[in-house]
């Protein structure tokens, strides 16, 4: 993980759209270049994180004047970027939306199972999941470097934007009407998951299209997001590949 530390430094990594996975900044900070680092990062969806000034002194013996950047380990993309690049090519969109998943290993997880699945790109906020670090991307077995992820500000004005680029938006959700065969996903499709213990965020819940959940027959309370996730995305290779022979 590499650390730009310094107001000046941070401002001028943000200014030349240098990839970053979040800025650490102390809660207190204020002052010349903070209202600057702020502006930026928000222009740019990289989140900030307050914290106490012992951590950025546990970081780095450097000056760091009260903030610390990460450098990313992958590489983040636009959505209507990813959007465009799939439509130029022909296909059909498969976006998956991570909501509110902490656990890297998870993340992993599911990222790896994405690209098995030819899903086009993973969409995830800006703040409330796991960073996606070096332990992330080891759970991932490679996977987060070589499928597009979207970082947002927000969850919900993304979702807007899909329904105006044409996709159908559904969500998992346990307690839904439909089953998850029950699903069109010939169409255009972005797929939310939620985490295991708060599910999906009810604003966000409430702008899908559909809503659908995974049958237990063995009564057990649900599946581990990543299996959940695995489970969906097969039923979306099952039809697709059906509607193609």
């Amino acid at each position: 993980m590499s650390l730009i530390v310094g107001r000046n430094t941070v401002i001028e990594a943000l200014s030349q759209n240098k990839n970053l996975d979040k800025i650490l900044l102390y809660r207190d900070a204020h002052g010349e270049g903070i209202g600057d680092i702020r502006r930026l990062a928000k222009q740019r969806n990289i989140p900030i994180q307050h914290v106490p000034v012992e951590k950025l002194n546990a970081m780095t013996k450097t000056q760091h004047q009260g903030v610390i950047a990460l450098g990313a380990l992958i590489q983040y993309y636009e959505v209507q970027a990813v959007l465009d690049h799939i439509y130029s090519k022909g296909e059909v969109p498969l976006l998956l939306v991570l909501d509110g998943i902490t656990d890297v290993r998870n993340i992993g997880a599911i990222a790896r199972t994405a690209l098995c699945c030819s899903v086009h790109g993973i969409i995830i906020p800006n703040t409330g999941i796991a960073s996606l670090q070096e332990d992330a991307i080891k759970a991932s077995a490679g996977a987060l470097g070589k499928i597009m992820v979207c970082r947002v500000n927000s969850l919900a004005k993304t979702l807007d934007d899909l329904h105006l680029n044409g996709l159908h938006i559904v969500a998992s959700e346990m307690k839904a009407k439909h089953n998850v065969f029950d699903i069109d996903f010939a169409l255009p499709t972005a797929i939310i998951m939620g985490s295991e213990d708060k599910g999906i965020q009810p604003i966000v819940q409430k702008i899908a299209d559909q809503s659908f959940k995974i049958p237990i027959p063995g009564g057990f309370e649900s599946f581990n997001v990543s299996v959940a996730t695995g489970m969906v995305l097969y039923e979306v290779i099952k039809q697709r590949m059906k509607k193609c022979s």
